[in-house]
């Protein structure tokens, strides 16, 4: 919680960003400390000190994503820069009063995504912005106008939910071997959905998800995208999952039978939905690893008060050497990681969208699942200092307990640990044969 990991004016170790601890910084300019205080203030107001109360009852009340969607503060979780067209077409013209849609750029969104997290919690934040986050930006990209003028302005406004439902009981990490099809009615102004998805994160409250179904053949190439209606749509059945951590986030599992969906709900092209949705995957493992460096944050500088304060064999858990060891090794895992996304961001927001894919592609897969590995082990130290409490659900450990139950639940979506440490090698490599091919002197001539 923010109130462990601060006293006073003077930030426990770990557990503020160096900038936000009086270090200079080439990044942050005013408007920036300033977009960072709005959001803390607002947060601090509307979900920080109640996150863990939601989650222990596993549900964030209605009322705060009404809350959320009337100040505009679901659309910072959408990819940089902002559709600041179609955002300005549905009367949204800044966010909080400080920073215009048209401004907005990839530092706003680690400084939401970082606040967001600032109760440890995943879960009751991921509740509202994951299916906004995911599940919109496709409609933004890829969607014909009829398409967007129809799901657009409820969606930015929070009339309507969406989420991003792809993974399946036999396709997570695998995405080309998605089972769920779409078949066109003989008349040709339908889908016919069939199939099932599974871990779908806030689906349960969703009204609409951008899909990944079958169209055609086996492989990448046969998948394509659809809006399939959820809530109260014939044909769809819908039931929570019960999950170790983020239980707030509403996980579901989702059931399509002879789900008719119409063709003008096709986003794209069909065959197209590999491309569409390996398009959003920079911005979703960044937030990933955003979000879980600032859990990290929370259960290491929990651990550190916590040592500060409690004795054993006549001194403080503080003045043992092993337990300094302890949490300074978590702590320069966690301060290398904050420092990569950083620079991360710094090249999001420096290089265009195509070459950001292609040169970061696979060394976001690999932050994403270091951020992961970094909470592990944060979590880890936090429960053993914590001890005994560390392993209560309740008390002045609790938070230590529950930040252990929420680290698969980023070292697993969004492409699982393993599979994303490959992937950064085999794109190293692919970039780099590439690379050396395009100096090569072409055969029989002297140019260089």
């Amino acid at each position: 919680m923010a109130g462990v990991t601060s006293t006073g004016a003077t930030p426990i170790p770990f557990s503020e960003p160096p900038y936000l601890c009086g270090l200079p910084s080439p990044y942050y300019t005013p408007e920036l400390r300033r977009w960072q205080k709005a959001c803390r203030d607002f947060l601090d107001q509307h979900l920080t000190p109640h996150a863990m109360d939601w989650e222990r009852e596993e549900t964030v009340p209605p009322h705060v994503f009404h809350t959320f969607s009337k100040h505009h503060m679901l659309i910072p979780t959408l990819p940089s820069p902002l559709p600041a067209k179609q955002l300005k077409a549905c009367g949204i013209h800044d966010i909080l009063g400080v920073v215009k849609v048209e401004d907005f750029n990839y530092f706003h969104n680690l400084i939401y995504t970082d606040e967001m997290s600032r109760s440890g919690l995943a879960g009751p934040g991921a509740s509202m912005t994951t299916g906004i986050a995911f599940g919109v930006p496709c409609v933004i990209k890829y969607g014909n106008q009829q398409l967007q003028e129809r799901f657009l302005p409820d969606a930015f406004h929070g009339r309507t939910r969406f989420c991003i439902a792809i993974t399946e009981p036999d396709a997570g990490s695998d995405v080309a071997n998605i089972k769920t099809t779409a078949v066109k009615s003989a008349d040709g102004r339908k889908y016919v959905v069939n199939g099932s998805k599974k871990w779908i994160t806030n689906g349960i409250w969703s009204d609409y998800a951008s899909m990944a179904v079958r169209t055609g053949g086996p492989g990448a190439g046969g998948l394509s995208l659809l809006v399939v209606p959820l809530r109260d749509w014939p044909g769809v059945e819908m039931r929570r999952l019960k999950v170790q951590g983020q239980i707030a986030g509403g996980t579901t599992y989702i059931d399509l039978d002879d789900v008719e969906v119409p063709v003008e709900n096709l986003i794209g092209d069909e065959g197209m939905g590999m491309r569409y949705i390996m398009n959003n995957f920079n911005h979703e493992r960044l937030t990933i690893a955003i979000g879980a460096t600032r859990q990290s944050r929370v259960a290491l500088a929990s651990a550190f008060a916590y040592c500060l304060k409690r004795e054993a064999f006549g001194k403080t858990l503080m003045e043992q050497p092993v337990v300094r060891h302890r949490l300074a090794k978590a702590g320069a895992l966690l301060e290398s990681q904050w420092a990569w996304v950083e620079q991360f961001v710094y090249q999001m927001v420096n290089m265009t969208k195509e070459a950001a894919d292609v040169e970061l592609g696979g060394l976001m897969a690999a932050a994403k699942a270091n951020a992961g590995m970094v909470l592990k082990e944060c979590a880890d130290t936090a429960v053993l200092l914590f001890g005994g409490n560390g392993f209560t659900r309740t008390g002045q450990g609790e938070i230590a307990e529950r930040m252990w139950r929420e680290v698969n639940g980023h070292r697993i979506p969004g492409g699982s640990e393993d599979i994303l440490l490959d992937l950064m090698i085999r794109q190293l490599a692919k970039n780099y044969q590439r690379k050396t091919k395009e100096l090569e002197r072409p055969r029989g001539s002297s140019r260089l």
